[in-house]
């Protein structure tokens, strides 16, 4: 397991994805523990994009609760189909949010959240949480962090 990363915010958004996907997978290599793997993971996404928040709910007796994640204090429970990450779990797919105030339903966890994506998880073969990032700026999230992100989030899926 790497303890280090390389943080470069060089490059365009792409090779920054292309930089981090390689360490991630050395971060989690041999780490069986999933809070431990979803921590790390966390970190390392809020130090090398900088987003305003970025971290993970897990499904546990049908609702999302937090679990670990970078930045301000947050929603600690969310029901199925409920706001953007409700819905993310509802459907199992990935949900981007140019502007969290025109998501019918959003909850607001941080006034200061302007657009958001997530990302499911699997588990066992059958969904287990969400990965969720929020921006401070309008239409932030794009194709190109739903690609990677979706790389990402498979280097936990088992």
């Amino acid at each position: 397991m790497a303890e280090d990363l390389t943080i470069s915010r060089a490059g365009t958004k792409e090779e920054q994805y292309q930089s981090i996907i390689p360490q991630l997978s050395a971060l989690l290599e041999g780490e069986t523990d999933l809070i431990a793997n979803l921590a790390n993971m966390a970190a390392a996404l809020k130090e090398q994009f900088n987003w305003f928040w970025v971290g993970f709910y897990l499904i546990k007796n049908e609702e999302l609760v937090l679990g670990p994640f970078q930045g301000p204090v947050a929603c600690t429970r969310i029901g199925k189909g409920k706001g953007v990450c409700g819905s993310s779990w509802e459907r199992e797919e990935t949900i981007i949010v140019p502007n969290v105030d025109e998501f019918p339903g959003h909850i607001a966890c941080a006034s200061a959240s302007k657009s958001e994506i997530v990302i499911p998880f699997y588990q066992r073969g059958k969904i287990a949480g969400v990965l969720d990032v929020d921006s401070e700026y309008l239409s932030h999230f794009d194709e190109v962090d739903h690609k990677y992100l979706n790389k990402i989030i498979r280097l936990i899926n088992d």
